[in-house]
């Protein structure tokens, strides 16, 4: 069975062991590793293929972000979780946890020979070597990317001077079918930085697919036509709250006065099934893309 990786739940818990947090959040940060085992709960109880399983995986993720995101954070009668909240990652994680399971849930053709994820993946591979020190297997290099979401697989690579692999060189990596980075707020220099990053991965692995993945939009959209980006998916297809109405919310006093309106906020800035559904359309279009068979080329005249 695949182990999905828990960077939410692992931020709960560091919360919750934190000697700074408040006792009057206490109770709030235990109640949410509750929720959050319900929650995981209904994601495992969604049946994969269906028509609707994106949609109920998604439903699911709203019912648990709005709790984490309104009831324990902005509705905290202490500062340290709204003002920490850049540090501390309880929200922000969600979409990074959410996403394997998404993803493994909504495929078809994917097993557990594959590993799904947080992962270093490869993105080149050079030599030292030099006429004068030979080295180890050449001294291969590689160059790795840190990717927040990869649909992969283990990569080993041995290099060596001679046939029976004496005195080799033995390398390990992830091969990044499918990457993607998860940004909360995408701005200009977030973007430019995965323009570089798919360019490297697109490189290194042909036929991968590389999304760009964020929650809210802080910047003028732009084409990516140039560039080797799939798809910048904005999943709550909201722009961020500008910086005069987060100053609003800066007191426990100001949040309780203002509650009503970012309920509104979070209630229009929900994860949309269909943004999902768009990545999930490209990732199975790859996974069906085995070597066509020649009677049905003929028949269709291309390939």
């Amino acid at each position: 069975m695949i182990k999905f990786p828990t960077p939410h739940y692992d931020k709960l818990k560091a919360c919750l062991n934190n000697p700074q947090l408040p006792p009057a959040d206490l109770e709030g940060v235990q109640e949410s590793l509750k929720q959050y085992q319900q929650w995981i709960k209904a994601l495992e109880s969604v049946t994969p293929g269906q028509a609707d399983t994106v949609e109920k995986l998604v439903e699911e993720t709203n019912r648990y972000q709005r709790f984490i995101e309104l009831d324990l954070i902005f509705d905290s009668s202490d500062n340290f979780l709204y003002r920490q909240k850049g540090q501390l990652k309880l929200d922000n994680t969600i979409l990074e946890e959410f996403l394997p399971q998404l993803i493994y849930r909504s495929l078809q053709g994917i097993d557990e020979s594959f590993e799904i994820g947080p992962r270093n993946t490869f993105s080149g591979l050079s030599f030292l070597s030099s006429l004068g020190n030979i080295g180890q297997g050449g001294e291969p290099s590689l160059r790795t990317k840190n990717q927040d979401f990869v649909l992969g697989k283990k990569l080993y690579l041995k290099t060596a001077f001679d046939s029976g692999f004496h005195n080799y060189k033995l390398l390990e990596s992830h091969l990044g079918y499918v990457c993607a980075e998860c940004k909360t707020n995408l701005d200009k220099t977030m973007f430019q930085e995965a323009v570089a990053t798919s360019r490297d991965l697109k490189i290194a692995v042909p036929a991968s697919l590389y999304f760009l993945v964020c929650e809210f939009l802080d910047m003028m959209p732009v084409s990516i036509i140039s560039t080797q980006i799939d798809d910048v998916l904005i999943v709550r297809k909201n722009k961020r709250l500008p910086a005069n109405i987060r100053q609003q919310y800066k007191t426990p006093e100001s949040r309780k006065r203002y509650r009503q309106s970012y309920a509104d906020f979070l209630d229009s800035s929900k994860y949309y099934p269909d943004v999902f559904q768009r990545m999930i359309n490209k990732i199975q279009i790859l996974i069906d893309d085995t070597a066509p068979e020649i009677d049905k080329i003929l028949k269709r005249g291309h390939f």
